[in-house]
């Protein structure tokens, strides 16, 4: 099950929290670990970069943080990241360098890798997104099972028990996901993957696809995926 392994879905060099992915093999495990982490490296963050502005709080003095939006600790905000309008950060936080949390979007128990975009009217729960991941407009992650059970993950060949009720997905590092799509719980997405609009998606989904529907995933052209998936980076929104 390699291909479900912290290694294959990110880049540690693109997230403040690459210390804590040395605890553990597969990225869910680190999920019950993300406020125990942010409490442990918050204190340790350097005064002239950092405000510390509540408890278990700290912000970046150069990240962009509106004034209706609503922070709740523990949370680490990195520099020049964007805390728009009404964005709602429920605890057990990391946003990543750059990364764009927008209008009404709702963070719970997540880390953002560097220059993750969830611009518009997204939730997040439970999950970890990649550097570069983008989640379009609607677009949302689904961290329990309609029926309360345990989370399964799907690899290419057998299944992991995670343990963890809430569980919402893992994006790779450059992962598009479309508007109005749904991340089904215990949803695994490859690097420089790109999941079509309005798409429910659920189990693993291989590195450098193309997401069209269930049971229609096809594999990027060659040219593009000798770029690293997408040639230009997505664009700010």
């Amino acid at each position: 099950m390699d291909e479900l392994k912290i290694e294959a879905l990110f880049d540690l060099r693109e997230t403040i929290a690459a210390s804590l992915f040395g605890e553990a093999d597969y990225p869910w495990e680190l999920l019950p670990k993300i406020g125990d982490f942010i409490k442990r490296l918050g204190p340790t963050l350097p005064e002239d970069l950092f405000d510390h502005p509540s408890q278990w709080v700290w912000i970046a003095k150069s990240a962009d943080v509106s004034p209706t939006a609503s922070i709740t600790g523990p949370c680490i905000i990195d520099e020049d990241a964007q805390i728009r309008h009404c964005a709602f950060i429920r605890g057990n936080a990391i946003v990543g360098k750059r990364a764009v949390v927008g209008n009404s979007t709702e963070l719970k128990n997540v880390i953002l890798f560097n220059n993750v975009q969830v611009p518009h009217y997204n939730y997040v729960g439970d999950s970890i997104l990649g550097f570069y991941s983008h989640m379009g407009a609607g677009s949302i992650t689904s961290n329990v099972k309609s029926d309360k059970t345990l989370v399964r993950v799907r690899g290419e060949a057998s299944f992991i028990d995670t343990g963890l009720k809430k569980f919402g997905a893992m994006l790779g590092d450059r992962v598009e996901v479309g508007c109005g799509s749904v991340l089904n719980p215990g949803t695994v997405i490859g690097r420089d993957t790109n999941i079509y609009p309005l798409s429910s998606v659920r189990g693993y989904v291989a590195p450098g696809s193309i997401y069209k529907k269930q049971g229609e995933i096809v594999p990027k052209r060659e040219s593009i995926r000798q770029t690293g998936g997408n040639a230009v980076p997505p664009a700010t929104h």
